[in-house]
């Protein structure tokens, strides 16, 4: 295990916290939480952000070119020096820093490792990658894996689900999104939280579509922009607010949000109309940022710790006029924002998700009511996880219809729409609408 750096410093911080996601599993976010205080500069804290997201989103590229700049890999002999020479082709390549100060402040972030005996071969390497750049460039663009930084797997089920997509599906993978607000209803008005937010020097503006969006270009620390303690607005994507339009909302529906948190979707619909509505999580943990977020945006709703697929559990009898299933899945849609997913994700993994996804829905069709809507959500591009849950429920339910529908956006799937990463520059996710055919009454003699 690497030492403790002797002093603050952003690049040898973000080292460590770097081999941590990629060889040990971590999350990114848990990282970042941890190691953001430990700077003092918000100059600082900005670098160790860019390069801990842009290590962890091209980490599969960059790791394969130190294999082959290294006689000996340093992988698992000295993971934070190995995760440094990633750190220092991400300074070259992907945020363009000034190639003498990136290489020397990388070199000395060897030192502050206290592995001056390794500073030699840390400068050797980024000036090899410098000089031979062209020839290095061009083989790593030979495989969809390294050229998009996707994992093999995930590359060619791109492109057996998406072939037209595919590459463009990658790509957008790998650009920065847009910072994306859901002004609440409750507490303020879109334009006027927009004017707010432009006097205090933010340059936000309405989505052209998504009547509760705000935009911005760039993230940013929204903790300290005006409104977010009075709970005027929350930090959620624009594909994900899509789903309080599909459940069709009106005063005083019985609501189920399954698989709830943190809790996005659940105050999106409790903004949008006085619903009796009920907020289910597995975890208790995750449970918790459910309620958080409730009181922050001034909103209620009964949390419930259960399991979606055994509603045995904590089910009290009364049929839902609204099903919302956000359902656990490989979130292969959200690889912009969620970066560190494409190295934690393997293959085998998708079944697994598709056994809970088809074991959650067909626990919770019951529990809706006649002419009631269940909304089916997944972050995933993957068929398997989509349309295929869905039409193997309409297959065995004869009341169960789908609701058409279309989007500005996105594409129509076999059954439902799928919204790619990029679509409007929005994070990918699908969507179905199953309507509850009421029960055709028997006519007397």
């Amino acid at each position: 295990m690497s030492p403790a750096p002797t002093k603050t410093d952003a690049r040898a911080l973000a080292a460590k916290g770097l081999a941590e996601v990629a060889l040990r599993g971590a999350s990114l976010r848990d990282v970042m939480e941890r190691y953001a205080p430990r700077l003092s500069d918000p100059r600082d804290r900005a670098l160790l952000m860019a390069l801990l997201s842009e290590g962890a989103r091209w980490w599969l590229r960059f790791d394969a070119a130190i294999d082959g700049l290294l006689e000996k890999s340093l992988r698992h002999k000295d993971p934070a020096i190995h995760a440094l020479l990633v750190i220092g082709l991400v300074q070259l390549e992907i945020l363009e820093l000034q190639d003498y100060a990136a290489v020397a402040a990388t070199v000395e972030a060897v030192r502050t490792l206290q592995r001056p005996q390794l500073a030699g071969l840390v400068n050797a390497v980024l000036r090899r990658w410098q000089r031979e750049r062209e020839t290095l460039v061009a083989k790593l663009d030979a495989k969809p894996q390294t050229r998009h930084a996707h994992p093999a797997w995930l590359a060619a089920a791109l492109q057996r689900d998406w072939p037209a997509q595919a590459e463009a599906v990658m790509a957008a993978d790998n650009r920065e999104p847009p910072l994306m607000l859901r002004v609440n209803r409750q507490r303020s008005e879109r334009d006027a939280l927009i004017g707010q937010l432009q006097a205090a020097g933010y340059p936000a503006e309405s989505h052209p579509w998504l009547s509760d969006a705000v935009m911005l270009p760039h993230s940013s620390d929204v903790t300290r922009m005006p409104g977010f303690e009075d709970g005027h607005f929350a930090v959620q994507d624009g594909a994900a607010q899509v789903a309080a339009d599909l459940a069709d909302l009106r005063d005083g529906l019985r609501v189920l949000d399954a698989c709830a948190a943190p809790g996005g979707k659940a105050c999106h619909m409790l903004e949008r109309a006085e619903i009796d509505l009920t907020a289910l999580e597995m975890d208790a943990g995750r449970a918790e940022r459910i309620r958080q977020n409730l009181m922050r945006l001034r909103l209620n709703a009964k949390i419930v710790v259960g399991d979606a697929g055994a509603p045995k559990g904590w089910w009290q009898g009364k049929p839902f006029d609204r099903i919302l299933i956000d359902a656990p899945c490989s979130a292969t849609g959200v690889l912009r924002r969620r970066p560190d997913v494409r190295l934690h994700r393997r293959e085998s993994d998708v079944a697994a998700m598709h056994a809970q996804q088809r074991r959650i829905l067909s626990a919770l069709w019951p529990l809706l009511a006649p002419d009631g809507r269940l909304v089916y959500i997944t972050c995933s591009v993957l068929r398997a996880e989509n349309e295929a849950i869905v039409a193997e429920l309409l297959a065995s339910q004869p009341d169960a219809h789908a609701v058409a529908f279309a989007l500005p956006v996105g594409q129509p799937a076999t059954v439902g729409w799928q919204v790619l990463p990029g679509d409007g520059d929005l994070d990918g996710m699908y969507y179905a609408v199953i309507r509850k055919e009421p029960a055709t009454p028997i006519s007397g003699p």
